[in-house]
């Protein structure tokens, strides 16, 4: 039986899980493929012409409000439940005004912006993508001990991730499936994993891919869908997409898979969506990521990212790829935090569907009260904490050290020492 106390609770969050439904935002903002082709039959020179279906709302936004009126108490469940209204009532006002700077509004209130302060409150994503881009810009001419260029084919890929999602999830598993057209290279759905059939992967593609979207967001999926009491977990929105992100890319981080391209590519949407808010079109956009990759077909797709869904003259874009790094950086803290007080219950609360940090709460009293299940599956790095403990207990150790005084000491020491070239053969 229910606690009744907590039916509105219930009764409103079917509600918003009806309501968000047909708010599909990556489905709504795409462009058709024939977008791309144009615009280099054209030379890459004109703006892209771009056409939007326009999507009616009034129906989810009736329901959002019947949910509100639901939670109007001030208990973490009901303040749970008003957090998922806004987040769906904000995707739905995004998707129609698609094309217009009111889509930017709504885009920025839902995922933030690259100037929009951290966790901390004090840094922004922006100067965290600054730093990465010079840091890793220091070791674009070393040779980092990776193997040769090689291009590894969608099928290849395809067969080592059929592999681990069968073995991590049994029956359960989603399919992989290869397929003509898609926007990135992989994309993750509820019970499929889709890999673009002419897309190149590098030697760590198949670990990340393995890691974010199948041990994260199929996994928080499958997670949600069994929430038998609370099926709105299974349902991602714009209000869960910073956690969801943030997690994939930490669940790449910690298992070894997040080399220093892919953290670039992450710093480099922050750096293109500032440049389109100051009013950077596509095509500023495009010749940006050219100059960066070398590569235009590649720099069309991360230019398409920012612009999708907005105006393409530039002033407003679409925010979303600035989760990724923010994402992460809040990710990060929170388990840092949560190992530092033992709250392994925490760490594993975040996997029962897909939610955001601020959820926490309201869902450890959902599950003591019954109403959410415990995670039917978690990511091997959480089923044994033992390297996450060990990681971020040294890295709490870390925050004590005085950085400064260790630059200053260290930094002295590698100006007096002369430059090796960047691989010495041992005979």
């Amino acid at each position: 039986m229910r606690d009744p106390l907590l039916e509105p609770v219930a009764r409103a969050a079917d509600i918003l899980l009806a309501a968000e439904r047909p708010i599909r935002v990556l489905r709504t903002v795409g462009w058709a493929p024939s977008v791309k082709r144009r615009f280099f039959a054209a030379g890459a020179r004109e703006l892209p012409k771009v056409e939007y279906e326009r999507v009616d709302v009034h129906h989810t936004l009736e329901a959002v409000a019947k949910a509100r009126e639901l939670c109007v108490g001030s208990s973490n469940a009901e303040r749970w439940v008003r957090r998922q209204a806004d987040a769906v009532e904000r995707s739905a006002r995004m998707l129609a005004s698609v094309g217009t700077p009111a889509f930017y509004e709504h885009s920025a209130a839902l995922y933030g912006t690259p100037k929009a302060p951290l966790a901390d409150e004090v840094r922004t994503p922006l100067e965290l993508a600054r730093e990465l881009d010079a840091v890793l810009s220091a070791y674009s001419a070393v040779d980092l001990g990776a193997p040769p260029a090689a291009c590894h084919l969608s099928t290849f890929i395809a067969d080592q991730v059929r592999v681990a999602v069968i073995a991590h999830f049994g029956e359960d598993a989603p399919d992989v499936e290869i397929v003509e057209h898609l926007s990135a290279n992989a994309l993750a759905k509820a019970r499929a994993i889709l890999i673009r059939r002419d897309a190149c992967f590098t030697d760590r593609d198949a670990q990340q891919l393995i890691q974010h979207e199948a041990l994260v967001h199929v996994l928080t999926s499958l997670n949600g869908h069994y929430q038998q009491r609370l099926p709105l977990l299974s349902a991602g929105h714009g209000g869960t997409t910073r956690t969801q992100e943030g997690l994939a890319v930490f669940a790449e981080l910690i298992n070894g898979g997040l080399d220093p391209d892919r953290l670039r590519r992450l710093a480099d949407r922050v750096i293109a969506i500032q440049m389109a808010i100051d009013g950077a079109d596509f095509l500023d956009v495009y010749g940006y990521f050219l100059e960066r990759t070398g590569a235009a077909e590649q720099a069309f797709e991360n230019a398409r990212r920012v612009f999708r869904g907005g105006v393409l003259e530039g002033g407003a874009p679409f925010t979303k790829d600035a989760v990724y790094l923010d994402g992460l950086l809040r990710v990060h803290d929170f388990l840092r935090v949560a190992v530092k007080a033992g709250r392994a219950d925490a760490i594993r609360t975040l996997f029962v569907g897909k939610l955001d940090i601020e959820d926490v709460p309201a869902l450890c009293e959902l599950t003591l009260a019954g109403l959410v299940a415990p995670p039917r599956f978690l990511p091997p790095w959480v089923l044994d904490l033992r390297t996450l403990v060990a990681s971020l207990a040294y890295a709490t150790f870390l925050d004590r050290v005085d950085l400064r005084r260790v630059e200053a000491r260290y930094g002295e020491l590698l100006a007096s020492a002369p430059r090796l070239p960047s691989v010495v053969n041992e005979e």
